[in-house]
């Protein structure tokens, strides 16, 4: 099935291409740095080190929902989506995408709550593209384990614009039926990524913050700044975070997480409610 590479972000879909040498002439002057980074393997320690700040209860509680602002919404379904008998989050991206990119932050904090990756890869985004070479990670070739959830990842492209992986019938019919065939998702976002599916019971189908809040950063900067709670990309990325857990909470019923006992997951559900 062909899919519209459309970026849903913060309420808007933005289509751009921006010559190579403007970006790399940009005020950002780390993206040729950056891209040397694509596909390398996220060294133990520092995966470690986004894994003590997922964990950190504390932070995400004085974070809340922080700056995210476009929240899923519920699908109402009676059934939850699940594979190899546990609840399960499909998601549908591109390498390429800025969107995604700044997407992944949250999912992989939000997941590291639940489970652990114990491969995940670097990634920059389209150095051709709007937000151009957005640090970021790919979840193709990466490795998630947990014993609460399922997790199915796509990324449809590399990003250079390659074909990368294909959908099998059973993504494609969930996007077709939680994203296409969805009254919820606003007609200009609809056949665009990212698209997060937690477990049918709720989708995200755009980005909830916007991919300038780590301009200019490197991954390691990114994560030191996350210890700061006044800090605008923790705000922007632990707020994020906090939503997925949420959504990831109330597809697992919220029974067997103590994360989903803490006050920003049920003040996050009830602003969707």
């Amino acid at each position: 099935m062909d899919r519209k590479l459309l970026y849903g972000g913060v309420g808007a879909v933005i289509i751009a291409a921006i010559a190579i040498a403007l970006v790399l002439n940009s005020s950002n002057g780390s993206g040729s740095a950056l891209i040397r980074y694509d596909n390398v393997q996220m060294p133990a320690q520092q995966l470690s080190q986004l894994k003590g700040i997922a964990m950190n209860t504390s932070l995400a509680d004085a974070v809340g929902l922080g700056s995210a602002a476009n929240l899923p919404s519920f699908t109402n379904t009676t059934k939850v989506f699940e594979t190899n008998g546990k609840p399960t989050m499909l998601y549908i991206g591109a390498d390429f995408c800025p969107y995604c990119a700044i997407t992944r932050w949250g999912m992989v904090i939000a997941m590291m709550r639940f489970g652990n990756f114990t491969m995940l890869h670097y990634m920059t985004s389209s150095a051709t593209d709007v937000y151009a070479n957005t640090p970021t990670f790919t979840f193709y070739n990466s490795s998630y384990q947990s014993n609460l959830i399922s997790f199915i990842e796509l990324e449809e492209e590399t990003n250079t614009y390659k074909t990368l992986q294909t959908p099998t019938a059973l993504e494609n019919g969930v996007f077709t039926r939680y994203d296409l065939n969805n009254p919820n998702v606003p007609s200009q976002l609809k056949g665009g990524i990212p698209f997060i599916d937690f477990g049918n019971v709720s989708v995200q189908p755009a980005a909830e913050i916007d991919p300038q809040v780590v301009k200019g950063y490197s991954w390691a900067q990114i994560i030191d700044l996350l210890n700061n709670t006044n800090s605008p990309v923790t705000q922007a990325l632990i707020g994020e975070a906090n939503v997925f857990t949420a959504q990831i909470c109330k597809m697992t019923n919220s029974s067997n997480a103590a994360v989903c006992s803490q006050p920003y997951v049920k003040q996050i559900l009830s602003y969707q409610s």
